[in-house]
């Protein structure tokens, strides 16, 4: 057995997939009918292996499979068992790590001064990965009268409490943020922090009712009330005149969601920026109106406590970021960007597998040793140095698996994969803002 392929299975071991479960998963939902020389833990492995590395063709399966177990198959075999069936195993087999019980992590965050706890801090979101142009038909993308470029969305529901994934979508392009804000079920406890795309009022009011605290972006365009009149309050009006807000409202036409609104200036630089941005992303000239509202950072929230800042909720929604730190380290470390001209089989087995090790990485390495090195050396670990560690050098990361990780790899750790001191703040100082709950055994 290849010493990588050692690792994954120690990876895979601490979600409670070993090599007889991964097989019996893949016997009883029928993906593979009888047992023959080609096992599914050794093929669905080095899949994994193999997709985080680049671009993965039958002929490179079937070649590492050969080097590293002996076992000999035609690339035509390989074409014959990745089937819509095998998609489904990968995705049964990224729910079993996603869900897996993994000690050491925290149960829950607190805001300093007890006024709130959350049993989870959901964040959604969604990356774009560009495909092979094949795919158009079926993820559609961006199209012109000269090049068509496709695209699919992966959406991403992040549990930061738990260091885990809740729900992973391939969707196509045309499925948008707005359409995805039904993916999320709240329950009570939960805080939840999304962009100012998913802001749907229905969704929000069903999230509010399940007893989930929400933290959006103000999304241009939506309609606010005042609760004592039922006048409608022109934003742009309010803020020039008083600088700043931070008052409860009606929110949406039907005027059903009672939350608040809180909104601060931000410096002419950041609102220039920001204004650039706009413009070059949207298809049509942002009106003025949206243009000036970008000199404030505008949220609306459920928190109708006002002993809770604009402060407080300005820190807690950056938690959101963190997401954007993940989507970058995939694209940098998982080749995510890495696709030639597949089957949207193949596209799906290479996407799920991907995803599939950085669950592994994130459950059974990196959530349980943010605090455990932090503890030992008072430093914290950045995610992104942590992940370009972990590919490179995955036999150190499996080890860590273990309930006491050596001196040695801690050490390791400090040294290579932990933040540079800087005057700009890390995320881990961002947790400052918050008392964490860590003696919580499994998550």
């Amino acid at each position: 057995m290849k010493k990588a392929d050692a690792h994954l299975t120690q990876l895979l071991a601490a979600v409670g997939l070993t090599d007889a479960q991964i097989n019996l998963m893949a016997f009883g939902s029928g993906v593979w009918k009888r047992l023959r020389k080609l096992r599914p833990a050794d093929v669905l492995k080095h899949l994994c292996q193999e997709a985080i590395v680049g671009t993965v063709s039958y002929n490179d399966l079937a070649a590492a499979v050969a080097a590293h177990t002996g076992v000999e198959a035609s690339r035509q075999a390989y074409a014959q068992h990745l089937t819509p069936g095998v998609v489904a195993l990968l995705r049964a087999l990224l729910e079993v790590a996603m869900q897996a019980r993994i000690t050491g992590v925290a149960e829950g965050l607190t805001v300093k001064g007890g006024l709130k706890t959350f049993r989870r801090i959901l964040i959604q979101d969604s990356t774009v990965i560009q495909l092979p142009a094949s795919l158009f038909g079926i993820y559609s993308g961006v199209k012109n009268g000269h090049v068509a470029v496709c695209n699919a969305r992966i959406q991403v529901i992040y549990d930061l409490c738990a260091g885990r994934f809740i729900d992973f979508r391939i969707d196509p392009y045309s499925r948008n943020d707005v359409a995805a804000t039904h993916d999320l079920i709240a329950e009570p406890g939960d805080l939840i922090l999304r962009d100012r795309g998913y802001f749907v009022v229905a969704a929000v009011q069903r999230q509010a009712e399940a007893g989930a605290t929400v933290i959006n972006r103000y999304k241009n365009g939506t309609p606010l009330y005042d609760p004592t009149t039922g006048k409608q309050i022109d934003l742009l009006t309010l803020l020039s005149r008083q600088g700043k807000a931070d008052m409860e409202v009606l929110v949406g036409s039907g005027q059903t969601l009672r939350g608040r609104l809180v909104a601060a200036p931000v410096s002419e630089e950041i609102a220039n920026l920001r204004r650039m941005k706009a413009k070059r992303e949207n298809k049509s000239p942002p009106s003025d109106q949206l243009l000036k509202l970008m000199s404030w950072t505008i949220m609306l929230t459920t928190v109708l406590e006002t002993a809770v800042s604009f402060d407080h909720i300005l820190r807690l929604y950056g938690l959101r970021w963190r997401i954007e730190n993940i989507f970058k380290t995939w694209k940098s470390n998982f080749s995510f960007a890495k696709l030639h001209r597949v089957s949207d089989c193949q596209f799906r087995c290479l996407v799920l597998a991907r995803l599939l090790v950085v669950t592994l990485l994130f459950r059974a390495a990196f959530t349980p040793l943010c605090h455990t090195v932090r503890k030992q050396t008072g430093k914290d670990l950045s995610l992104m140095k942590f992940m370009r560690y972990a590919t490179r050098h995955l036999g150190q990361v499996a080890r860590l698996g273990r309930k006491a990780p050596p001196a040695e790899v801690i050490n390791a750790l400090s040294r290579y994969c932990t933040y540079e001191k800087r005057k700009r703040a890390t995320f881990m100082s961002l947790l400052d803002f918050l008392e964490v709950t860590v003696e919580c055994g499994n998550s």
